[in-house]
């Protein structure tokens, strides 16, 4: 019988500071401003002859990574149905029930996202992870984004095998 063990990496250093917006729908949405958010996640793997099921430093860069790549931009959704970005040679044009905003391209990440929500962030975080983790055993991923303290969104990924 196989032995799983879950690791838990929480670290104070797994964070990013952005900026967004959230939409609430066609004709609402959040003003513009920031967070400080925190990553944390749960990796559930087989025990290793070892003694260790995964090894933590890997997980710790890969989180710090993922985190790095969302440091200090503002973030987009770019799959919401209420708003439309267009490109412009040096920055996004985004228009929202009327409304027209533009941000710099070098500071701005248009995400592959619904809605620029903890939850949405959670999901796209956890795709990242389960593609830089292919091919090891791992048997189930968790990652959290919380965007303060007691607020936090989770997307779960469990492996077919």
């Amino acid at each position: 019988m196989t032995q799983l063990t879950t690791l838990y990496i929480d670290k104070e250093s797994h964070k990013f500071s952005a900026a967004h917006f959230t939409i609430f729908s066609a004709t609402e949405r959040e003003r513009l401003h920031g967070h400080n958010y925190s990553v944390s996640a749960k990796i559930v793997a087989p025990m290793g002859d070892n003694g260790f099921s995964a090894d933590y430093n890997v997980y710790k860069n890969r989180l710090k990574a993922l985190c790095d790549e969302l440091d200090e931009y503002m973030l987009l959704a770019g799959n919401s149905p209420y708003q439309t970005i267009e490109t412009l040679d040096d920055r996004y044009r985004v228009i929202f029930a009327g409304e027209v905003m533009e941000f710099l391209r070098c500071d701005t990440q248009v995400l592959p996202i619904r809605n620029a929500t903890v939850e949405e962030f959670s999901h796209y975080l956890l795709q990242k992870l389960v593609q830089r983790s292919e091919g090891e055993d791992i048997r189930e991923l968790q990652l959290c984004v919380a965007s303060g303290p007691g607020q936090k969104g989770c997307a779960s990924w469990h492996s077919s095998s």
